[in-house]
């Protein structure tokens, strides 16, 4: 509408719009009636082609490869030669290398080639129950808190200095206190539930302190059967450490060792448990090398329980993972016994 307007405007002095239109297009003067608003009339110069312009006899090796380009053929190994030869050979810094697993220098293996199993177990359907004596002989949890890694220790004091910080010295003194106890009464709880009724204690397990964590583990308690030690100390007779196992029992057919945890945050995952798959590799060393059990294991069982009662998350080890963690407890050993 505005481009006809203009036009309206300009139709109604014919000798202006002649003027104006004149010398930009053409010699000739027309008449403003053969104007259309979609007609572009200039004159294009044609374009020279530079390439024409060069000196094809000089650069005629230049030229073809360059006229004659379609596709690259280039690979990784002519584009690193290309560079090689404008750049020369590059300083080669050493990616950090992912370090490779470490071998214990006294390796002993995890199921003893050497123990014999009876063809019948005993006729007891009593879980054994060993007592843990004082002794010299470092234990299981002495030596991973005394080989910690450095970063795990970082994070641990960070977290003890902000639960200091909130609840001051005494109250962190009272909280760890707390939670000690608790462990200690839910482990005792679930002892009596994997006892003989004559054997179990009401009032464990009607305490409400840990109520919210024997709900959470109910589900778990479904798929465990046939439990042979219960809270039953272990000794690694070569390699001369002692543990205190929480229970032996089968988990949904395999033959574990058990270790209840309990947690205020929830670990979905077995890496969230941190040293506690070599605590229980550990264990499984120590009754496959302990003449005191008749049996060997092969499976371990992480079970991590929540005061609010959500359900607990079990992370089962199978013998490859077992194996891996055997590995790495053997060279904490090693570690411990270097100092």
């Amino acid at each position: 509408l505005v481009r006809m307007k203009f036009l309206q405007l300009l139709s109604r002095k014919s000798k202006r719009l002649e003027m104006l239109f004149q010398p930009r297009f053409c010699q000739k003067q027309f008449p403003y009636m053969c104007l259309a608003t979609s007609a572009c009339l200039y004159s294009k110069k044609k374009k020279v082609n530079s390439y024409e312009q060069v000196d094809q006899e000089k650069y005629k090796s230049l030229v073809c490869s360059v006229t004659s380009y379609k596709t690259s053929s280039q690979t990784p190994e002519t584009i690193l030669e290309e560079d090689n030869l404008l750049y020369g050979q590059p300083h080669k810094h050493a990616p950090p290398v992912k370090a490779e697993a470490k071998t214990p220098k006294n390796w002993v293996p995890l199921i003893n080639p050497n123990k014999r199993i009876p063809l019948v177990n005993s006729d007891s359907n009593l879980p054994m129950k060993i007592a843990l004596r004082k002794t010299d002989t470092p234990s299981v949890t002495r030596v991973l808190q005394q080989t910690i890694p450095p970063q795990q220790a970082f994070y641990l004091e960070r977290w003890k200095q902000k639960m200091v910080q909130e609840l001051g010295k005494d109250g962190f003194a009272e909280y760890t206190k707390n939670l000690f106890l608790q462990g200690e009464l839910f482990h005792a709880a679930l002892e009596s539930i994997f006892l003989p009724e004559e054997m179990a204690t009401k009032e464990q397990r009607e305490d409400a302190a840990i109520s919210g964590y024997l709900s959470s583990v109910q589900h778990v308690l479904k798929d465990v059967s046939e439990v042979k030690a219960l809270e039953s100390a272990v000794h690694h007779e070569t390699l001369q450490y002692l543990g205190l196992v929480d229970c032996v029992a089968k988990y949904r057919g395999q033959l574990c060792v058990i270790d209840w945890k309990t947690s205020e945050k929830p670990k979905p995952f077995l890496q969230s448990t941190f040293d506690n798959p070599l605590q229980v590799a550990a264990y499984i060393g120590a009754i496959n090398h302990d003449a005191n059990y008749d049996f060997q294991v092969s499976c371990g069982l992480i079970v991590v329980a929540y005061k609010n009662g959500c359900p607990a998350h079990p992370h089962f080890m199978d013998p490859g993972l077992c194996a891996q963690y055997w590995n790495k407890w053997l060279l904490r050993l090693e570690e411990y016994m270097g100092r």
